[in-house]
């Protein structure tokens, strides 16, 4: 299998696991020629959507699996992250940086995933998150 072709990981849902994933997408970065900063920003947000799907959409239930589907190439990483919860509304989320939301713990790693990708966007249900971000080495980068 190519470089570029879509790849699934399924793993359980254990924050433990979450490092594996990182691994195997930046190994697939690195091969493609994505810099230090690309991979910075991609295992940012990556870390953040699985922890996510572990924590609030699987509640820590490790008979619960999440899905991660992933593709890259030198235009771009394009990564699902699925989880076997109810979902949610993100538009629900507080936002952060409001005053009276400063003190809550919510909201963070949406904003973190939102500020280092170039596109962050959830399935109707609430329970997929796809990240994208635009590399450095191809059309339409940024």
């Amino acid at each position: 299998m190519g470089p570029s072709q879509s790849k699934k990981l399924h793993i359980s849902s254990r924050l433990s696991e979450v490092a594996s994933v990182q691994k195997a997408v930046v190994r697939q970065m690195e091969a493609i020629g994505h810099g230090p900063e690309v991979q910075f920003a991609v295992r940012l947000a990556l870390d953040e959507a699985l922890a996510n799907a572990i924590h609030h959409g699987n509640r820590d239930d490790p008979t619960k699996r999440v899905t991660v589907t992933y593709r890259v190439t030198p235009a771009q990483v394009r990564i699902s992250v699925l989880d076997e919860g109810r979902g949610f509304d993100p538009s629900l989320v507080p936002d952060p940086r409001l005053s009276e939301n400063l003190c809550k713990p919510n909201g963070r790693g949406i904003m973190l995933m939102r500020a280092y990708m170039t596109c962050v966007d959830y399935n109707h249900q609430g329970n997929c998150v796809t990240l994208i971000k635009k590399g450095a080495l191809g059309p339409g980068s940024s």
